[in-house]
Formats: C-alpha cells, sequence, structure tokens
C-alpha cells in the first residue's frame, strides 16, 4: 500500500543496525555496501518525518522514535516469516522449517538427542536449534520466532498468561566434586559438609543458580554461607575446573553422563537432599503451529498434550541413546 512509509527491507536493515551496533556490520550481515544501508536510513527518516538514530556516538544508537519502529519492526518481519511457513507447508507436508529454543543446559545436552531422533524420521525438515537464557527464549516463543522450547526456568511474568507451559520432565542437578577429593570415598556427605567445599558456580543471576538456592534454603542449608570460589559462563568450564581440583559444583545430570562413566569426576549425595528443577516446554497458542511443529510435538513429546506425569530426565534419554551420531542445527 502506497500509504505505508515504509518497507521490509528497510525494517530488516534496521533491525540489522540495531543487533550489529554499526552501518557497517549490519551492511556486511545483509550482504550489501554500506552507503546503500546509509540510504535507506536516511529515505525511511525522510518518509517518516523523525530521526531514527543518534548519530554522535561510535555505536548506532536509536532514538525514542528507532526504537518504537524496531518494536513493530520485528513482530511485523516474525509476522512475514510465519506467513511464509504457512504457505510452504501446504505446498510441501513432508518439509518446512522447525525452530526450537532451549536454555543453555537442554539446549546443549537434551536437545541434539531429540533433534537426532526426529531428523531420522523427518529427514526433509530444516530445524534449527537456538540457545539463549530462559527470558529470550520465553520471548521468542511469545514473538513467533521459535515454534516451541524446553527450558529449566520460570516463564516470565508477564508472559505466563500468553504461553502456554507444560511440565515436561525432572532434571537432578547433582553436587560433583573431583575424584580424588576426601568427600569423593565417602558414600553420603551431610549437609554442612556444604560449607567446608568451595564452589565454582554461573553466574547468580542465572536459572540454575537460582533453583539450587531455593532448594538448598528449603532443605535449611543456607546458599550465603556457601564459599564461592569463582563464577564462570558455561558448564563445560565448570566441570573442567571441577575435573582439575578447583572446586565442587552442582550441575545437571544430563551435562555429566560422559564424565561418570569415564571417572573424571564424582557425583556426591547429599543426606536427605536432592536437588532438582522441572523442565517445561512452552508453546504460543496463539501463534500458527506449523506441520513440523506439530510432528516433533507428537514424535519427541509424546507427553505434551496429555500429561498427568512427567518423567525424570534419564528416563527420556533410554529412547534417545541408540543414536549414532546427533544432527547438527541446519
Amino acid at each position: 500500500m502506497s500509504d505505508i512509509p515504509f518497507t521490509l527491507d528497510q525494517l530488516r536493515i534496521l533491525k540489522a543496525i540495531a543487533t550489529e551496533g554499526s552501518f557497517k556490520r549490519a551492511a556486511d550481515s545483509l550482504y550489501v555496501s554500506q552507503p546503500a544501508v546509509s540510504l535507506q536510513v536516511q529515505n525511511l527518516e525522510k518518509q517518516l518525518s523523525v530521526p531514527l538514530f543518534d548519530r554522535g556516538g561510535r555505536r548506532a544508537q536509536l532514538t525514542e522514535a528507532g526504537h518504537l519502529l524496531l518494536s513493530y519492526g520485528e513482530r511485523i518481519i516474525a509476522l512475514c516469516q510465519e506467513t511464509c511457513r504457512a504457505i510452504e507447508d501446504l505446498q510441501n507436508l513432508q518439509g518446512g522449517t522447525l525452530i526450537v529454543g532451549a536454555s543453555q543446559t537442554t539446549g546443549t545436552y537434551l536437545l541434539p538427542r531429540m533433534i537426532g531422533l526426529f531428523r531420522q524420521k523427518y529427514p526433509d525438515v530444516s530445524v534449527q536449534l537456538q540457545v539463549h537464557s530462559t527470558r529470550r527464549t520465553s520471548w521468542g516463543v511469545a514473538n513467533g520466532q521459535v515454534d516451541l522450547a524446553i527450558i529449566g526456568g520460570e516463564v516470565p511474568a508477564e508472559l505466563q498468561d500468553t504461553l502456554k507451559i507444560v511440565p515436561y520432565a525432572e532434571d537432578e542437578l547433582a553436587l560433583i566434586l573431583p575424584v580424588f577429593h576426601s568427600l569423593a570415598q565417602v558414600e553420603t556427605i551431610q549437609k554442612e559438609d556444604l560449607y567446608k567445599l568451595h564452589f565454582i558456580t554461573l553466574d547468580s543471576q542465572s536459572t540454575i543458580r537460582k533453583v539450587i538456592d531455593k532448594v538448598l534454603t528449603r532443605h535449611e542449608i543456607d546458599p550465603k554461607r556457601l564459599k564461592i570460589e569463582m563464577e564462570l559462563n558455561s558448564i563445560e568450564a565448570i566441570k573442567n575446573a571441577v575435573q582439575s581440583g578447583l572446586g565442587a559444583s552442582f550441575v545437571s545430570t544430563t551435562a555429566i553422563e560422559k564424565e561418570l562413566q569415564m571417572g573424571v569426576l564424582h557425583s556426591a549425595k547429599i543426606k536427605d537432599v536432592l536437588v532438582k528443577r522441572t523442565l517445561s516446554v512452552i508453546v504460543n497458542p496463539n501463534r500458527y503451529c506449523s506441520k513440523a511443529a506439530e510432528a516433533f510435538s507428537q514424535e519427541i513429546l509424546p507427553q505434551f498434550s496429555n500429561q498427568k506425569e512427567f518423567e525424570p530426565i534419564n528416563d527420556i534419554y533410554q529412547d534417545t541413546n541408540n543414536l549414532e551420531g546427533v544432527v547438527s542445527h541446519q
């Protein structure tokens, strides 16, 4: 329509600049020249009669009008992508694209196995796996950028009425120690022993860290008394640090299967304490559900539609352990 003062290409350029932080990097990501990007932005500002960027600093900063246009633009782009996928479903029911979201642990250790099993049955479906924080993943599902996701934390309060949230599995968070640690020789350690350990953890704002603190508090263990030796930003880094003797940590049992089999880490039992969290499947019931997403839910998540009790996560692994390899994201 002629009265709409912007094009989809201009919205894509605006989003790229906001994401990349500069006109040059945005141009590179879109495989166009920087002058072409600058010209499109100038035309867009002229058409809207409002500046979209503050041009004083080195990094491209959106104005208030720029932020407003970006928020609507992202929704418009997502809706266009959703439309294309719906048409694609009509043309080819055997193919299509599936976008799965996950928080860090589930995306690293659980979803690749599920996707591998799914791709064995539906080899023509292109699967994309996006691993982000629980909050970012939840917003991706709400905005239609992600078909469905498996998360280990709480959905943001502002989205709980928008998304369908279904408990999927229980994930135990095991206390891991170096195999040569003195407490690794004890069958069960006491609650008080935790205060003697040096812990390696994720950031205090991470989902797993919050779950651990809540569970320990429930068992009358004060998280503030734990000696935090260091904070790292990945589960793999934590496992390597523990294996090297730098401390102890609570890690999902899904992340330490190989290390326990190889005997390079020890999983300690704490008397009368079991640290676990609930993994949930989230979808947006108000968004278009592709055939590929339906198939994934039915094949990999059979209890998604009608679930009274959910399984420990290791029981789910029994169905996927026979895979010879894991299919990559694309």
